[in-house]
């Protein structure tokens, strides 16, 4: 209790305990901090809604409420409650629920990519942002660099790779191998090189946590935390905060490293299962289009490939096919096929034989589907392109003439992959200059549509809108039956779409004007 002049009145038991060697008689300001006797002084001094307020402040190590009672004679006496305890309570609480917070926005920020150095920038920003004042990240080795995310904060991210000594910072190189922590208070800041301490980190550094990133069965690398001297050191809390945030970094790099891998391997498959592009070969003009059945898939049960001949003199084979199915199950049996067919090519004059070999390698896979092929052998003489076409059970190609009439080959066959044996009837044609033959799979002519979407294209229109496209270039006709399908089908549902057209291109008339030849492919008649 103090009176109105600011002199001590009285101290309980309680509060000699906060001020032993204050008692009755002392000046108030010379007992007690500033913040309690200021708050007597207005009081005295008539400033009256004091006494409803609550204050506070510190006593020596700890926080002390201030609640005043006036009395009559301008005397007041100060109830002081020790809030110590609570303030930490609500701290601790409030961190906790900031460091909730913090891990929730790493790990969605983290999870939202998959690209490995972009997982890494977002990775060592957040670090940087939520645990310290800089960090870095550092990916496992790949060769003699490791892969390296610089972050400060309030500053951008550099993302470099180079030679670095894991040994010389003090538990690095066991983070990097996946091993626990060693405490922040056992490592040495004056031991930390100059490679770690990213550019824009100029103050002395004080503090420093080497923590690492927990993968998905191996490392994916560690993380280093730097603090300067003018901050407070990591604390026990934070350090176990760290790892927390290290093991969300960790799995979210893990995983985008894993999705990288498998979408590399995927792409090295899918490269091998993808249509080739295809062009001239030995004079002889070749264009070819696929459309799988699923617009997000790249690949399926229909296939083609150009085979070229060792020179002019030698066959191109040419083979289109279609497996039974459709996605990437289809697509598997397509690979085996191809691959089948490339290593039968040096038989590929006798088309039977190709077609038993090719059965007997499919009855022995473990599947139940089948495939249907048309191989045609191409081999320009003249101006003009020879064919042999054998069909194993497939549609009969189509041959675009000069004048638009559109002939069927009369070739037949039976499916191969389904029975023992196999059966085909081979057909001889020639095709003039401006003369096309088209392969084509039946997801061109079963295409359904229309204007009540449940009509096929078939093959009748499909006939009619060749016999218009007579003489144009192989790559036209190949996107106008690829076009007209998809025009049919609108936003309906389809299975894989592939064709081949196979053209003996036209050739100038040689003429000589001033002695020079003029004329295009000239060479080739």
């Amino acid at each position: 209790m103090a009176d109105r002049h600011g002199g001590l009145a009285y101290l309980n038991k309680a509060a000699q305990l906060l001020w032993p060697q204050a008692s009755s008689g002392d000046w108030l300001h010379e007992a007690v901090p500033s913040w309690l006797s200021d708050a007597h002084t207005r009081i005295s001094d008539g400033l009256r809604g004091m006494d409803a307020d609550v204050l506070g402040g510190p006593v020596h190590d700890r926080f002390f409420e201030a609640h005043a009672t006036p009395g009559a004679d301008g005397d007041v006496v100060w109830w002081l409650i020790d809030d110590t305890d609570r303030r930490l309570a609500v701290t601790a609480l409030r961190t906790a629920q900031d460091r909730s917070e913090a891990l929730s926005e790493v790990s969605a920020t983290l999870l939202s990519t998959l690209n490995v150095p972009r997982c890494m920038e977002v990775a060592a920003f957040m670090a940087a942002q939520h645990l310290a004042e800089a960090a870095v990240l550092i990916a496992p080795a790949q060769g003699r660099r490791h892969p390296m995310t610089y972050a400060v904060q309030g500053g951008p991210v550099t993302q470099i790779s180079q030679s670095i000594d894991p040994h010389s910072v003090p538990g690095l190189a066991e983070a990097l191998q996946g091993f626990p922590p060693v405490p922040a208070r056992w490592i040495d800041p004056a031991r930390i090189p100059d490679w770690v301490l990213p550019d824009g980190f100029t103050k002395p550094l004080g503090s420093v946590i080497v923590t690492p990133l927990p993968g998905h069965g191996v490392p994916a690398g560690a993380l280093i935390l730097l603090r300067s001297s003018t901050e407070q050191r990591f604390t026990e809390g934070e350090e176990v905060f760290a790892r927390l945030f290290a093991a969300r970094a960790g799995a979210a790099l893990s995983a985008a490293r894993l999705y990288t891998e498998q979408a590399d391997v995927t792409a090295t498959l899918m490269r091998e299962l993808m249509p080739p592009s295809l062009t001239r070969v030995h004079g002889v003009d070749y264009a070819g289009n696929y459309r799988a059945a699923k617009d997000h898939e790249h690949v399926g049960g229909d296939f083609y490939d150009v085979h070229p001949g060792a020179d002019r003199s030698q066959e191109t084979l040419v083979v289109l096919g279609d497996v039974a199915g459709k996605g990437l199950e289809a697509a598997v049996l397509t690979g085996k096929i191809r691959n089948t067919l490339h290593a039968l090519l040096p038989l590929a004059s006798d088309h039977q034989r190709v077609l038993e070999l090719l059965n007997g390698a499919l009855l022995s896979f473990h599947h139940t589907r089948f495939a249907t092929l048309v191989l045609a052998s191409v081999r320009r003489r003249g101006g003009k392109a020879h064919l042999r076409l054998t069909s194993a059970g497939h549609m009969p190609p189509l041959i675009i003439r000069a004048d638009g009439e559109v002939e069927a080959v009369a070739t037949r066959g039976t499916v191969v992959g389904a029975l023992p044996r196999v059966t085909s009837h081979t057909v001889e044609t020639v095709l003039k200059p401006g003369e096309t033959c088209l392969l084509y799979t039946d997801g061109i002519t079963e295409a359904r549509g229309g204007p009540l979407g449940d009509e096929m294209f078939g093959e009748e229109r499909l006939r009619r809108a060749l016999s218009e496209c007579a003489g144009i270039p192989v790559e036209a006709l190949v996107e106008r039956v690829q076009m007209l399908a998809a025009q049919w089908l609108g936003t309906g549902q389809h299975d894989d779409m592939a064709v081949v057209a196979i053209s003996a291109p036209r050739t100038a008339t040689l003429s000589v004007v001033d002695g020079h030849v003029s004329g295009k492919n000239w060479e080739e008649r």
